[in-house]
């Protein structure tokens, strides 16, 4: 079974060890995953990261979040959260207002215009999460799943 991201790579020496094949492995698909979603989310003009914000605020309701706890959630780490949100606001996407009680803490909240936003791409990420993987099947997926979040564990 081994050798296809061998040749993918184009080479000829063996991987080192199964972990470094495997990590590879890992590296190589989520680059394939993420190019889908990048394409998917293109017209829009949003990246993946400042998709993700925008989930992490709808799931917040109105209370919103403050930026700390925004950047905590992220699925992929982003080193300029304040400038990501800076272009979310920009474009209408989310308000920040400062906290009366604490005037350190700035809140986060999606817009009505985000809502819509994500309303309109509902389908299309569905679709793309569909095409990319649907052909594992459920149970595949489940193991996967399984398998990834035993190697997030060390």
């Amino acid at each position: 079974m081994s050798g296809r991201l061998q040749a993918e790579l184009r080479q000829s020496k063996p991987f080192s060890s199964l972990e470094q094949e495997t990590h590879l492995n890992l590296v190589r698909t989520c680059e394939h995953l993420e190019q889908g979603i990048e394409e998917t989310l293109k017209p829009s003009g949003l990246s993946p990261s400042q998709y993700n914000v925008l989930r992490i605020l709808r799931g917040a309701g109105e209370q919103g979040l403050a930026c700390g706890e925004v950047a905590e959630r992220m699925v992929t780490r982003d080193p300029d959260v304040t400038r990501l949100l800076d272009r979310l606001e920009q474009r209408g996407f989310i308000s920040r207002t400062r906290e009366n009680r604490d005037r350190r803490v700035i809140t986060v909240r999606v817009t009505g215009e985000g809502l819509n936003l994500l309303r309109d791409l509902e389908q299309p990420m569905a679709d793309i999460h569909r095409r990319q993987l649907g052909h594992l099947g459920e149970k595949k997926l489940e193991m996967l799943i399984q398998l990834l979040e035993e190697a997030r564990a060390d």
